[in-house]
Parts: structure tokens; sequence; C-alpha cells
């Protein structure tokens, strides 16, 4: 186990005190929930799905040709030599996205098989 000493604010301080027991456990599930701002493909997704994209464009949607060789990439290495940390958590990003695209698309569906 490693030793970590971090700076935080005061106000945090005293939030984390009566949980200091649990802190290797906070901070795996903020690590969990955490949004990479500067992954790609959910900004991609975020973007068009920010537009209100009628079913059928949904359905269309296809990330674009840098997001799939990132993805590819990484699947590659994954196989290869194995994965860093950091690019294990960014590929699990994508999994988690792929299988929320999925849920979406397959709900715009239904939209256009239901009779307006």
């Amino acid at each position: 186990m490693i030793e970590l000493t971090i700076q935080i604010p005061d106000d945090l301080a005293c939030q984390l005190q009566p949980v200091q027991n649990h802190l290797p456990e906070i901070i795996r599930i903020g690590l969990h929930k955490f949004v990479p701002t500067n992954n790609l493909l959910y900004t991609e997704v975020i973007e068009f799905l920010a537009g209100g994209p009628p079913p059928q464009s949904i359905i269309n949607f296809r990330p674009s040709i840098q997001a799939q060789t990132r993805v590819n990439h990484l699947l590659l290495k994954n196989q290869t030599h194995g994965l860093s940390a950091e690019e294990q958590t960014e590929l699990d990003y994508y999994e988690q996205l792929d299988y929320l695209m999925t849920l979406v698309k397959a709900k715009a569906r239904q939209h256009l098989s239901v009779p307006l």
C-alpha cells in the first residue's frame, strides 16, 4: 500500500474527517463516477445528444474516425502489451459509453416503430 499526502480545502477536510477510515473506498467510487473531459468520444456523444437529434439520427450515429482509431489502439494494446491504469480507465469509459449508446439506439428504434 502507498501512503499519499494531498492538500485539500479546509471545508473538504471537515467533510472527510468523520469518514477518514473510508477514504480509499470514497476515492475508488469517485474515480469510477468521474467522467474525463478530455475523452474524445464522450465529447462527441454529449454534443450530439445535446442537439436533440431525431430517433433516426440517433440510430445512424457513429463515432468519428479519430475516436474509433483510439479505441482500436487501446484494444490492440490491451491484447499485446497490456494497458496502463490510465489507459484501462479510458477503455472502461469507452465501454460504458458504448453500452449507453446501445440502449439509447434501442429506445430510438422503439420510437420509430410506434405509429404517431
